[in-house]
């Protein structure tokens, strides 16, 4: 029994471990950042976060800024804001409109903010690279390991 269930711990440690899903995008450094606690809902640049379906950007954070939406009740969705499918350029800057964000390029990549998926029509094989969002009361941390 104590051999199954190692063997068992192993292959779960192993799958877990070689993800294929996941790939490393070319075009975005992985730069590491933490906003802190400089993200609070109360201060009249960030109170829009406390209505679902906003959103604020943050251009001081990641490779070339961070949208940061709020979801609704204690979640929030944070994304780079660079198209993950083009090499870094004047065009490849997201700009968002409600969920959407896309960029200005020829092709006009679009991604869903609420789950950093690629929209229909979207040429390239990422998705947008997601940030890590925690929650403490008013304070919303940003951050990237």
């Amino acid at each position: 029994m104590k051999s199954i269930l190692f063997t068992f711990s192993f292959i779960v440690l192993v799958a877990c471990s070689n993800n294929d899903n996941v790939k490393s995008n070319p075009y975005i450094p992985n730069y590491s950042f933490n906003t802190g606690g400089l993200i609070n809902i109360n201060l009249p640049e960030y109170s829009q976060l406390q209505f679902s379906g906003n959103h604020v950007i943050l251009s001081t954070y990641g490779f070339k800024g961070v949208v940061l939406y709020y979801v609704g009740g204690n979640q929030y969705t944070a994304y780079e804001l660079t198209d993950p499918n083009h090499v870094p350029s004047s065009c490849s800057l997201l700009s968002v409109e409600g969920v959407i964000a896309t960029c200005g390029c020829d092709d006009g990549n679009s991604y869903d903010i609420l789950t950093g998926s690629m929209r229909e029509g979207t040429t390239g094989g990422y998705t947008l690279k997601p940030y890590l969002v925690e929650v403490s009361g008013n304070i919303i941390r940003v951050y990237n390991n």
